[in-house]
């Protein structure tokens, strides 16, 4: 049986599945959690023939890094089964209570959206967090990871799908697809797939966007920045920008570029020049910023944090023309480009930026508001870490990726991005007719939602 077939038995059971009440979709959550805990040596052994066949092909760290499903994994994957388990159903809530006339009563109720195929490279844990989130909004999920890890996803899955079969869900809840050809099969799947969600490299979202007629949720590049405000505390952007970048550089949310206030930039650049060196980032960055990193250090603004501070550089290799900050690093470096205000900062955000991301450092309330205003990202922060972007951070329990578009969904897609909504409207023998005649009109009134 092919993909279309197994995909068409699916969309026949989605409307089961949407039915099924939340006791036994959280019964089947817990299960799964039980399983993956009670077969995590199985786990571990199958992670290691991935991780061997990529040091074997050389693979880059980056993408080896995202590979890995250690005990430190299968632990924040189950945090984000319990915090699942701890929301209330997605399903079912009433967002509009209208009484259109007496006894005609209109309500929007969330419905799962259906069918959902996600295509993902290289993570593991993300086709954990994919089916628990698919479970908990009663939507039926295609998954199909990379190669990297056909053998932790195999058993991951087989263990997932067990799980929740046999706590009651249709056979048909959840699907693998193994083989690459796959893919195109899943593509042409429009009459029954409701919604793809891509995650991977900006060609690999570009393509399936580009080959497929299903709606695609989803983000390429995570080509986040940080821009140091005129006002910034100094002590409070070094750290925020050390975890940004370092804290797991191989994330779609870690910041790919600074952006410095001039008026600061010769007292500041020095200082997050040595913090990044000693935590192993390499600066790429424009001509200008390169001669202030030149110059001996004179005056700070605070000699408490000057002791011991080395000259920094750039070399001439890593010197960046404007139309160089397009690039996602994925890795210990970081590009960085001084900045006029808080308008300039934003232009060069929404114009080298992903949409993804972005943060400023100030301590100026106007700054931080023109800034969150300006920016045309999904998460706009202030002083604060780009890495918070995640579901799981957000208290969603976990996410099936981060969307940049503007429909439907946008930042980290938990439970309230896997529904959609119906209309249900309840009569009592109205009819249209009435009030094209004037013999009746509505009334509009708002009921509570409860």
């Amino acid at each position: 049986m092919g993909i279309r077939e197994h995909v068409q038995l699916m969309k026949q059971s989605s409307p089961q599945m949407a039915a099924s009440p939340l006791s036994l979709r959280d019964r089947a959550l817990q299960s799964v959690k039980e399983s993956l805990l009670q077969n995590k040596e199985a786990i571990f052994r199958a992670n290691e023939e991935d991780l061997c066949r990529a040091d074997a092909q050389q693979i880059a760290p980056a993408v080896r890094k995202r590979l890995k499903f250690d005990a430190h994994k299968l632990a924040d994957v189950c945090a984000g089964i319990d915090s699942l388990l701890s929301l209330p159903d997605p399903v079912g809530r009433v967002t509009l209570n209208r009484e259109l006339d007496a006894g005609l009563i209109l309500r929007r109720v969330t419905v799962p959206i259906g069918v959902i195929g996600i295509i993902f490279e290289a993570r593991p844990d993300a086709l954990v967090q994919i089916s628990c989130l698919c479970i908990k909004s009663g939507n039926c999920a295609v998954l199909k990871g990379g190669k990297e890890t056909a053998s932790t996803n195999k058993i991951l899955f087989d263990l997932i799908h067990q799980a929740a079969v046999s706590a009651g869900l249709p056979e048909s809840c959840l699907l693998q697809a193994s083989a690459h050809s796959e893919i195109d099969e899943l593509l042409e799947c429009d009459d029954c797939v409701d919604l793809l969600i891509p995650r991977g490299s900006n060609q690999f979202v570009r393509y399936i966007m580009e080959h497929t007629r299903i709606p695609v949720m989803g983000h390429s590049d995570g080509i986040c920045s940080i821009y140091v405000d005129e006002h910034a505390d100094f002590r409070k952007a070094i750290p925020i920008l050390i975890d940004a970048k370092t804290q797991y550089t191989a994330a779609c949310n870690a910041a790919e570029t600074l952006l410095v206030n001039r008026k600061i930039a010769p007292t500041f650049l020095p200082l997050a020049a040595k913090a990044l060196a000693e935590a192993g980032v390499r600066l790429r960055g424009t001509e200008e910023v390169a001669q202030i990193l030149r110059r001996p250090v004179k005056t700070l603004c605070d000699s408490s944090l000057s002791s011991g501070l080395p000259d920094g550089t750039i070399h001439s290799e890593d010197i960046l023309q404007d139309t160089d900050f397009h690039k996602e690093y994925l890795d210990l470096i970081l590009a960085v480009k001084l900045v006029d205000s808080v308008e300039e900062a934003a232009a060069h955000i929404n114009r080298y930026g992903s949409h993804h991301t972005d943060c400023i450092v100030t301590e100026d309330d106007a700054a931080g508001e023109k800034f969150m205003s300006l920016v045309d990202s999904a998460g706009v922060y202030r002083n604060c870490s780009t890495r918070f972007a995640d579901g799981f951070r957000y208290g969603f329990g976990a996410e099936v990726g981060i969307s940049t578009g503007k429909l439907h969904a946008r930042g980290p897609v938990g439970l309230d991005g896997l529904v959609t909504y119906k209309y249900r409207l309840y009569g009592s023998g109205q009819i249209v007719g009435d009030y094209a005649s004037g013999a009746k009109s509505f009334h509009f009134k708002d009921l509570p939602l409860s």
